[in-house]
């Protein structure tokens, strides 16, 4: 009798144990919604390359515990607002372009310098560990998971081979410190979110704008440009803000995977697949009936970088008063 209570005990403990175990993980896991926005179309090689595959990732690794719901195109709010709106919590988490709030955010200008980068998967790598030290404070609204970028060139209505071309023409720049390159050379900048330029371009507010080669064909901005010069002109930086709110609610095994997927190897493997995607597109531009790429001898380039110089000064300067040492700040990227 005693032996078979004993074992009756042990299997009721053994029960109760696993349904309390059971309770935990589930109280713990309690499934939560993440809403991602972005401003770029649904299809776009950044949604299909990038987000998308880090979603599905989040999901697997939290085994369904979050759940992300992707709203593309502006639907949640315009392009410029998307840091805002995770700050607010109209999001959750976004897709944002901190040059389209120009001098909002002065220490992350330094990743859209000219000339600064040549392969955006260890480029952005390079600007995600770099920016880390900085995003607590410039971003402190937001926890900023990643940060990564892709490099593009002038795509303009007539061939521009050099920088003196761009005085007196209306160009669209990539963020404000390409505003500040295209007015340094006399241009004025026509400031439009991407989805944006291809009706600033069909109107002829502006002449020219800057772009990765494939988002040309992606935003259909191929019929209003014909010209594409050939050369790695300047950086536009992103960053992915979560909404601290929502990060704090989560459970630790929550947290953990949010965290494990918030890294540098995410940052490097997102603007390597995207931005070598971009880069690609200027053989599909090529093929192009109608169109022409604009090549540039080793001597056209260098005057490009000599023109753009001074912006360096000018960020370094903007560094200045805030009390930091921008000289030394962009060693450190460049290393």
């Amino acid at each position: 009798m005693n032996k078979k209570m004993t074992t009756l005990t042990r299997t009721a403990l053994l029960a109760s144990l696993a349904l309390t175990t059971s309770f935990a993980v589930q109280a713990a896991d309690e499934q939560v919604e993440l809403k991602f926005a972005h401003w770029v179309p649904a299809k776009h090689a950044l949604a299909t390359l990038g987000i998308i595959p880090w979603a599905k990732s989040i999901e697997a690794a939290s085994n369904g515990s979050i759940k992300v719901s992707i709203f593309p195109s502006q639907q949640l709010g315009k392009a410029p607002d998307h840091y805002d709106m995770v700050r607010d919590g109209i999001a959750d988490m976004a897709f944002v372009n901190p040059g389209y709030q120009a001098g909002r955010f002065p220490i992350f200008g330094a990743a859209e310098l000219p000339f600064m980068f040549q392969k955006p998967g260890p480029a952005s790598a390079a600007v995600d560990r770099w920016y880390s030290q900085y995003a607590p404070t410039e971003m402190k609204d937001v926890k900023v998971c990643l940060a990564h970028l892709h490099i593009g060139t002038i795509h303009s209505k007539k061939a521009i081979t050099s920088p003196d071309q761009i005085r007196g023409m209306k160009i669209r720049p990539a963020n404000g410190t390409v505003a500040q390159m295209v007015n340094l050379l006399g241009g004025s900048a026509v400031q439009v979110s991407a989805p944006e330029s291809r009706d600033a371009l069909s109107k002829g507010v502006a002449d020219a704008i800057t772009f990765p080669w494939q988002s040309i064909a992606s935003f259909k901005i191929d019929s209003v440009t014909k010209y594409h010069t050939d050369m790695r002109l300047y950086a536009a930086a992103f960053v992915w803000p979560i909404n601290k709110a929502w990060y704090n609610k989560l459970s630790a095994n929550q947290k953990a995977v949010m965290d494990d997927h918030c890294n540098n190897k995410w940052a490097a493997k997102i603007g390597a697949d995207w931005g070598d995607y971009e880069d690609a597109g200027q053989q599909k531009i090529t093929a192009m009936k109608g169109h022409t790429i604009v090549s540039l001898s080793d001597a056209q380039v260098n005057a490009w970088k000599v023109a753009t110089q001074p912006v360096y000064g000018q960020w370094e300067a903007s560094m200045q008063k805030l009390g930091l040492d921008g000289k030394k700040m962009l060693a450190d990227l460049k290393e």
